[in-house]
């Protein structure tokens, strides 16, 4: 695909967008993980645009991505919420699972919070904990930018020093303090999936530095940093990760888990939109 093209799609998709909300500017994005597609904040005055509708968008093809891209307000803010994500697993190019992200900053987000399920490498990060990333590894083997530059998405070389927002990280504990939910900080390991890592990488990641791993979240943050826009992350541990006590590698358990956690993350969600 031609970079021209692919600008072309993103353009579309927010034109699209912008025809079936008329006059809604989102200013906060949320992108909601598996097993989440009841944490979707309560939005007043919205409009569910199914993906099958944005010319461009990927089809969601994993249990528990819902596929909705759902516009609203909340505590005064337009926010759009992508109920579901793409992933490289699913044999998706990485610029087309940033294009979402990218025709979001076109349709005027400039805050991203995004979520997803996650594996634990730390003992203490237990199932239904949260974890507040404060950086990333990736080693998906490929990034977003490659290939695909224009001048209007930034530089070519993005500083990802503060790829996660210190304030946004700092609020978003504060109030998982406030409610009494379990969270710490930790680094997020990238990987591509669709297979769960064997017990030897665990070890390698964790000897990296690593806190939690899962399959998404970097393929999205990149582009929004790359963008200017403010990030957050905010995982939930599905499971232990493989090697460690009480580890159980399943995509179903991964869904009811997500069920019974959607409400505490769209509480935070909801608190910390208010907040920004």
């Amino acid at each position: 695909m031609k970079i021209k093209t692919y600008v072309g799609q993103i353009r579309a998709a927010a034109a699209i967008m912008r025809r079936k909300a008329p006059g809604f500017k989102p200013d906060a994005g949320v992108i909601l993980g598996s097993g989440l597609a009841k944490a979707v904040p309560e939005l007043s005055q919205a409009r569910v645009i199914p993906y099958a509708d944005i010319p461009s968008f990927p089809r969601t093809t994993v249990p528990g991505h819902e596929g909705k891209l759902v516009l609203g307000r909340l505590s005064g803010r337009s926010v759009a919420v992508m109920q579901g994500r793409f992933h490289y697993y699913e044999g998706h190019a990485m610029e087309s699972i940033a294009l979402p992200v990218r025709a979001l900053e076109y349709m005027g987000v400039k805050t991203l919070l995004v979520t997803a399920a996650v594996g634990s490498m730390r003992e203490k990060n237990l199932p239904g904990h949260f974890t507040v990333i404060s950086d990333h590894i990736n080693l998906m083997g490929r990034n977003p930018l490659r290939a695909f530059h224009e001048e209007e998405f930034g530089t070519m070389f993005p500083d990802m020093s503060q790829a996660y927002d210190p304030a946004l990280r700092r609020l978003l504990l504060s109030i998982c303090r406030k409610r009494k939910i379990k969270a710490s900080e930790g680094v997020y390991v990238a990987v591509g999936g669709p297979s769960y890592e064997t017990p030897a990488e665990i070890r390698a990641f964790r000897a990296l530095g690593g806190d939690v791993v899962g399959m998404s979240v970097v393929p999205e943050v990149v582009p929004a940093r790359q963008m200017g826009l403010k990030v957050a992350a905010l995982t939930w541990t599905s499971n232990m990760a493989a090697g460690l006590p009480g580890a159980v590698q399943n995509h179903d358990d991964v869904l009811a888990l997500g069920e019974r956690v959607a409400a505490d993350l769209r509480a935070v969600l909801a608190d910390a939109i208010a907040a920004l």
